[in-house]
């Protein structure tokens, strides 16, 4: 019979990495409180770059409105579809993550 206890640990942050990532996430909080429905370029640490406008924050996400072109659509074409339509992707991302913020107006 197997122990119920038998897990294991695999990963377990340091409490010093745990500390720096809380205040780089409340610093890039409170810059992106600063520019609250502003258009943005956002780069991650990944290198990729998005271009919106920041619509709402909580303690770890960062939700950035960006325009979905009908070109980018993955789908079969919709003979309904309206180019007027507010067609706008809300895309979450990691507030630690985040590498650059520029504001574009």
């Amino acid at each position: 019979m197997m122990n119920v206890d038998s897990r294991q640990t695999v990963y377990q942050a340091d409490a010093e990495r745990v500390e720096t990532i809380k205040s780089i996430r409340s610093k890039v909080r409170m810059i992106c409180g600063q520019c609250m429905q502003r258009p943005v370029r956002v780069e991650m640490i990944d290198g990729h770059v998005y271009e919106g406008t920041i619509v709402h924050m909580d303690n770890g996400h960062l939700y950035l409105s960006v325009p979905q072109y009908p070109s980018m659509q993955r789908s079969f074409w919709n003979p309904y579809y309206n180019a007027y339509a507010y067609n706008n992707v809300i895309l979450p991302l990691v507030l630690y993550e985040l590498l650059v913020i520029t504001l574009l107006s």
